[in-house]
């Protein structure tokens, strides 16, 4: 099959101050665009030729699980935002997740960004979920996914340099301290209600 690139639900500069027109423009139009050309490329003719996206990112290795990693991290993580109605509290199900392992929501967010900020380098911080629905966060560098540890991402921070650099230069606290204003979170219980899912 063909991978594609994901078709944003929302205007380029829907989500700024916090992610800006100019960003999307480069990290979805050219840099996510890449990794799906690349691993369209790379699978042609191979066994990875008709998988998913899961399936590939379970199997392969080296380059072709780093570009199939990446198109699978970034599709949810541009999928996971809203500009208008974005931010607040999670509800049903997964708010009661959250509180019985953190205690609180706000226990949630200082240790989800106590992940982001203290990965050192390129990568991704995760709210993910097992078979049993208890949740973690977890720190995956590079193109890394708890996916491929058996575990359902929810939610993502990318924590690379290019997500946030054009408007917050070497700031990534600052970024990750407002990315909570457009989270949609509808869209992360949906996820954690369709567990497993990719």
């Amino acid at each position: 099959m063909t991978h594609k690139l994901i078709e944003l639900p929302y205007g380029a500069d829907a989500l700024a101050p916090v992610i800006s027109a100019e960003t999307i423009a480069y990290h979805h139009g050219k840099h996510l665009k890449g990794y799906v050309d690349t691993l369209n490329k790379l699978i042609a003719g191979t066994e990875f030729e008709n998988m998913t996206l899961g399936e590939i990112v379970k199997k392969a290795e080296g380059k072709m699980y780093n570009q199939a990693g990446q198109v699978l991290n970034h599709n949810l993580y541009f999928l996971q935002f809203c500009g208008k109605n974005g931010g607040g509290k999670p509800s049903g199900k997964l708010a009661a997740a959250i509180d019985k392992k953190w205690g609180s929501f706000e226990k949630f967010q200082e240790a989800f960004n106590n992940a982001c900020t203290g990965l050192f380098g390129s990568g991704w911080a995760w709210l993910a979920a097992d078979e049993k629905g208890e949740l973690s966060i977890e720190s995956c560098p590079n193109a890394g996914s708890p996916y491929r540890a058996g575990l359902n991402p929810l939610m993502c921070c990318d924590v690379w340099e290019h997500a946030y650099y054009l408007s917050y230069q070497n700031r990534r606290a600052d970024h990750v301290k407002d990315f909570w204003s457009i989270i949609l979170w509808s869209e992360i219980e949906k996820r954690y209600e369709e567990c497993p899912k990719y």
